[in-house]
């Protein structure tokens, strides 16, 4: 548990890339809102394997949006029935629905449906949302920070000599 919060820290006082980070986060708030057993998950997992993305932090993410989509389930599921009982999209679901693929994808599930609209609508600016705060403590927060009491006592600490044998 140790080691796992010093390697996220370790990322933050990184000069690696954000964007990796907030791509990372994306990814887990796809996997984390939609219910686990959807198809594009294995898509979505393929992804973080094959792309640079930091694991620490897509593990972080899916964990935390996987407890946020129990809260977001119902308005996941009446986005998703608004989506699919769209007069004008009749036409595209059922031709969607006509193919085993888009069958087997259970986009005609309200649930499925409806928490990957929304995890679509908030990727983008939680990406810029991550590179922002990210960006922003690496300028002014990291080095007041580490002035604090409570830093120096935490540079006493196990975790500290974690994070450091990481370095």
């Amino acid at each position: 548990m140790l080691s796992a919060i010093a390697k996220l820290l370790k990322v933050l006082n990184s000069d690696d890339n954000p964007a990796q980070v907030a791509l990372a986060i994306v990814f887990a708030l796809i996997m984390g809102l939609t219910p686990l057993a959807s198809p594009h998950n294995l898509l979505i997992l393929l992804l973080v394997l094959v792309i640079r993305v930091n694991l620490s932090f897509f593990i972080l993410g899916f964990v935390l949006f996987s407890g946020l989509a129990y809260a977001l389930d119902p308005l996941s599921a009446q986005l998703g029935a608004t989506v699919l009982q769209s007069e004008s999209m009749n036409g595209v679901w059922t031709a969607m629905y006509q193919s085993s693929f888009w069958r087997f994808m259970a986009y005609n599930n309200t649930l499925v449906m409806g928490s990957f609209c929304l995890s679509l609508i908030l990727a983008l600016p939680i990406y810029w949302a991550v590179i922002w705060t990210i960006t922003r403590y690496r300028e002014k927060i990291r080095a007041r920070l580490a002035e604090t009491r409570l830093m120096l006592f935490v540079k006493s600490t196990r975790l500290f000599e974690l994070y450091s044998a990481l370095n």
